[in-house]
């Protein structure tokens, strides 16, 4: 799980890019729920893994600036009212 929790926060971390580009921050609006499904993920892997937490803890930080940095984006431009 803390695997899927890393490939999630990766492509996350990509999306959150894309929505960095001027008329393309909607896409937030996708990228931040599957944010927060790697984040869920990836905080589980920690609980369940004893020794190999490496993945699950580089997840959780990537899908956290996901979902804070792309929330602030929204609410920069207008889509969070």
């Amino acid at each position: 799980m803390g695997i899927a929790g890393l490939i999630i926060g990766v492509i996350t971390i990509v999306g959150f890019f894309i929505g960095l580009i001027p008329f393309l921050g909607w896409f937030n609006w996708f990228n931040i729920p599957l944010a927060t499904l790697g984040l869920i993920l990836s905080i589980v892997a920690t609980g369940m893994n004893e020794r190999n937490k490496g993945p699950a803890i580089t997840g959780i930080i990537l899908c956290a600036i996901a979902i804070f940095i792309g929330g602030f984006r929204l609410i920069i431009g207008g889509g969070l009212l």
